[in-house]
């Protein structure tokens, strides 16, 4: 049975040293060190928000952008209120979903860009024009407010992306940022630090100077933009205020951790998803964690009936490439990220997690095989103590596990049941067409949410195995972060054991069982007499003798207290 615990943090000291950043110390640590189980063990909802579910038609072609995009590369008009919408169905608290992580939701560029694949516009969410704003297409303030509201009233939380390294394009509606805010080259070349965070990944993407600590003013197009909206003093008052509280120089950076964690401040926002971190000089994710804690406590000082518990403020950083290695070999050191010339631990600048970019390639992987390495890696390991995020298909990674959606079942049995935190993306659990048919580029990955088909009897059936899974994995979190132990290689059974601070979780699970009335053997993991549920045919079963007996027509057993 899991107790109610409270997890204590420890409060390390952070080196700056070797990351090339002259800036001041911070001055606080940041919250790091051993993270709370529940985000080692969290299932995360990810929406492309976009392409999720329109929730408010009226708002589909704002700021004059048309439909006039390549395949899969105009707003489709999935908003906020549509997720809004799905959270208060149900939907998400039927799945187990402990966290929703959306892409960017601020202001981006009105106009589009014509390259190689065509007509492209920010329907992404990853083309900032003013952090300070949610994009007309997606919704308003109030909109936003209600979606983590309504979050919080279900017992979920709300992850926001950030962006930090990268501003929009420019374009014939879209001016280019001031020289002094952003570099137009060299492109990276990805055999060093210096190459790989102090350069621009693509033509298409302004890199910010987050290395200098040199001051800028505002953008001028921003200044005049404000002034129109009628905030500008505002907005201006609120910026001398925060340079003078910091002593923070009015480096691009700092304005964009400035305006990032005000999000959090006014509405609640529970973390980050951060974006193109390797991409970014690495002291800056420790300063936002900082400010982001700060931010928090701030509002739920404010707000103490709208918060959902007083967990930490959790980061979870998009290292592009980062897992291979490291669960692969659990000997090996597989927490730093290899530059080339400089190895960098992003778990020592400010993250809890980091999403595993490896799973894709290990879910290929025998069960054993997979969940013994994972365990290995993450329990006593190189990742002993810290997270991580699997999942099989995402928005960026042309690599997917089942792209095809053939192998949709043991896709959502090794993810759900795979050591470490979990993140399902949109349309995962009713087998999303990703076939992106006519579409360039990286835009196949980002289809539609299926709620038509998802209405089909396979649909629907694969539905509940996700639900199922997923329902399991929020009533124990021994499944994502207990230790493994296979208990009898055929059929297939294990135990996860979670016994850490308050909180004392054991379970056992059975794969490839045979159907109908079976004799399980508990290997002593649960006393005689013990009371236990099977999550997946919601039987009740007593251990007697060393055994429980099951009489169910499935071949997957999920047994915990």
């Amino acid at each position: 049975m899991i107790k109610t615990f409270r997890l204590l943090l420890l409060l390390l000291t952070i080196s700056l040293a070797g990351c090339g950043n002259d800036a001041p110390p911070p001055s606080t640590k940041p919250s790091v060190g051993n993270v709370d189980p529940f985000w080692r063990n969290a299932v995360v909802y990810f929406i492309m928000t976009d392409r999720f579910h329109n929730g408010d038609p009226s708002n589909d072609t704002s700021v004059g952008r048309t439909q006039d995009g390549g395949v899969l590369r105009g707003f489709s008009g999935g908003d906020i209120k549509g997720i809004t919408q799905k959270i208060d169905s149900g939907y998400f608290s039927a799945l187990g979903v402990d966290a929703i992580w959306t892409t960017p939701l601020i202001e981006n560029i009105h106009g589009a860009v014509e390259d190689e694949y065509g007509k492209t516009y920010a329907y992404h969410g990853y083309w900032p024009k003013d952090w300070t704003a949610v994009d007309p297409n997606f919704g308003t303030e109030n909109d936003l407010r209600e979606l983590i509201e309504t979050a919080h009233g279900k017992g979920i939380r709300v992850l926001a992306d950030v962006i930090i390294n990268h501003t929009g394009p420019a374009t014939s509606n879209d001016v280019a940022w001031p020289e002094d805010w952003v570099r137009g080259g060299p492109p990276c070349e990805w055999d060093s630090y210096e190459h790989i965070a102090d350069c621009t990944i693509v033509e298409t993407l302004p890199d910010i100077v987050t290395e200098r600590n040199d001051e800028v003013e505002l953008p001028q197009f921003l200044v005049e933009k404000w002034r129109k909206e009628g905030r500008l003093e505002q907005e201006v008052t609120e910026l001398d205020e925060f340079f003078a509280r910091t002593e923070y120089p009015r480096a691009p950076k700092y304005y964009i951790i400035k305006w990032l964690t005000d999000w959090v401040r006014d509405y609640g926002i529970d973390g980050f998803r951060v974006d193109t971190a390797k991409h970014v000089d690495a002291a800056v994710w420790q300063e936002l964690r900082i400010e982001a804690e700060k931010a928090l406590a701030e509002w739920r000082r404010d707000n103490p009936h709208k918060k959902i518990d007083d967990r930490p403020f959790f980061m979870v950083g998009e290292v592009m490439n980062w897992g291979m290695q490291g669960f692969e070999n659990a000997s090996t050191d597989g927490r730093a990220f290899d530059y080339g010339d400089r190895q960098v631990d992003f778990y020592s600048h400010g993250f809890d997690a980091l999403i595993n970019m490896g799973f894709p390639t290990h879910a290929a992987w025998p069960y054993e095989r997979l969940f013994g390495k994972y365990s290995q890696a993450l329990n006593g390991g190189p990742l002993n103590g810290f997270g991580t995020l699997n999942y099989v298909t995402s928005h960026d990674d042309q690599n997917p596990f089942d792209a095809d959606r053939s192998r949709a079942w043991e896709s959502a049995t090794k993810l759900m049941l795979a050591p470490g935190a979990v993140q399902v993306s949109y349309g995962d659990e009713v087998a999303r067409d990703m076939t992106g048919e006519g579409s360039t580029g990286d835009a196949w990955l980002r289809t539609e949410m299926n709620w038509v088909t998802a209405k089909t009897d396979d649909a629907k059936t694969l539905l509940a195995h996700w639900r199922k899974l997923g329902k399991y994995r929020q009533a124990h979190r021994a499944v994502g972060a207990g230790v493994h132990r296979r208990l009898q290689e055929a059929p297939y059974l294990f135990s996860r054991v979670l016994d850490e601070g308050d909180i004392d979780d054991t379970v056992l699970i059975g794969l490839d069982l045979p159907t109908g009335k079976k004799k399980i053997f508990v290997h002593g993991v649960f006393a005689n007499g013990t009371k236990l549920t099977d999550y997946y045919s919601d039987q009740v079963v007593v251990v007697k003798n060393g055994y429980v007996n099951l009489d169910s027509t499935y071949p997957i057993m999920l047994l915990g207290e």
